[in-house]
């Protein structure tokens, strides 16, 4: 029996809004149970409440993608431009924004949570955020790499 025998007769194929919410939904779950096991095992994060850590999570998802976008429009910015010159431009600047944001991401915490959220550690917690935001990212790609895998398998098994 086919999977599509056993869908409700209602269902209907997700538009790409509804897509593009559960990625993101998806991701801030992700990012609040990275932040979370943090809180948990690393003694250098410290979040006062759940419910914080879960505005803390949909924040951070929102400057990472914010991040993302700038370091794309700095790379968008020079790929036109020849020149070895140009070519350590574009990543000496794309370094810098994904460097500076996360200064920005611990300021925007700290405003928006005051002492609720703290990392700490060197250079007042930035390499703890860091390795906290390097570790959401991996764990955000490993479940898109997963998920890709599960529709992958399921045209293999079609085809043989």
């Amino acid at each position: 029996m086919s999977s599509e025998g056993l869908m409700p007769v209602s269902a209907q194929m997700p538009s790409d809004r509804q897509r593009m919410f559960m990625r993101y939904f998806t991701a801030v779950l992700i990012d609040l149970v990275v932040l979370n096991l943090f809180v948990e095992f690393s003694g250098k994060v410290f979040v006062d409440s759940f419910s914080i850590s879960l505005l803390a999570a949909l924040l951070l998802q929102v400057l990472l993608k914010v991040t993302i976008w700038v370091e794309h429009l700095v790379m968008d910015f020079f790929k036109p431009r020849p020149g070895a010159l140009m070519t350590f431009l574009k990543f000496f600047f794309a370094w810098v924004v994904l460097f500076g944001s996360k200064f920005v991401i611990l300021e925007a915490l700290s405003m928006a949570f005051g002492d609720a959220v703290r990392f700490e550690g060197r250079w007042n917690g930035i390499v703890v955020l860091i390795v906290v935001v390097i570790a959401m990212l991996v764990a955000e790609e490993l479940v898109v790499r997963f998920y890709r895998w599960l529709g992958n398998e399921k045209k293999t098994a079609a085809a043989t």
